[in-house]
């Protein structure tokens, strides 16, 4: 296994095969007079292709390091390496385009919009990636795409419905479609199965394993379910916003 120290620069970085690296993560939030700790230099890596179990109990600082990897807020302190370029260096439309390429997200809660179907809702990254004039010229192409992805999915009878309209499980599906619209070689699940009966979050994880697999996606998938981390080929563990052991350290599974 390899390891990267912290000093390493982002090309080294990119050489061993590191696609998403955090480097001493910190967040704080200010409450009032009181300021809020959150993480505490926090050091995680992602290899290409690697399906990497992050573990701990609510309120660790599990999503919160989510959503600094995913650009989606900024750390108070440290750096995200994101395909070898700082991430949270770069302007702010740079920034937003590489999320949009190279992250898809799936949430626990689905995050649909509602006044959209399940086809509009899976071609939104689409819309987002492209001016207006570009979405237009190749709408038929991205709609078939879209259609086919989602037929696949098993929901060929469920094109037209709006997320009110659809079960969890079905949302959870739609939700790991549009994800994997644009073939972003980042997966982020935080807690994908955690809103669903047993039965059906288990169908959830097999479909989203096989998607990792089939198009080696690096997934880092959050949970606190050990039956779900042991599916993982590596696991790493947070206690109040630190990860547990040196920086990096990982419990390799079988």
């Amino acid at each position: 296994m390899i390891q990267t120290s912290a000093t390493e620069t982002p090309v080294a970085a990119q050489q061993h095969g590191v696609l998403l690296a955090a480097r001493g993560i910190r967040r704080s939030f200010q409450i009032g007079p009181r300021k809020l700790e959150v993480l505490h230099g926090v050091d995680l890596e992602l290899r290409r292709g690697e399906l990497l179990g992050l573990m701990g109990s609510s309120g660790a600082g599990k999503s919160t390091l989510l959503h600094i990897l995913g650009l989606l807020d900024p750390p108070t302190q440290g750096e995200v390496v994101l395909d070898g370029e700082s991430a949270w260096k770069l302007p702010v439309e740079r920034r937003a385009r590489l999320r949009n390429k190279k992250i898809g997200f799936v949430f626990q809660f689905y995050h649909l919009l509602p006044e959209l179907n399940a086809l509009e809702n899976v071609l939104l990254p689409a819309m987002i990636a492209w001016s207006a004039l570009e979405y237009r010229g190749r709408k038929e192409e991205l709609r078939e795409r879209a259609v086919n992805l989602l037929q696949s999915f098993g929901l060929s009878e469920r094109l037209k419905h709006r997320p009110a309209q659809l079960s969890g499980g079905e949302r959870q599906r739609v939700a790991i479609a549009r994800a994997l619209f644009l073939d972003p070689p980042i997966l982020i699940a935080d807690e994908p199965t955690g809103n669903l009966d047993s039965a059906t979050g288990e169908k959830v994880l097999e479909l989203l394993l096989a998607e990792q697999e089939k198009r080696s996606l690096s997934l880092l998938l959050v949970t606190h379910d050990e039956r779900i981390a042991h599916r993982c080929r590596r696991v790493v563990h947070m206690t109040d916003g630190r990860i547990d052991g040196e920086p990096g350290a990982v419990v390799p599974q079988g």
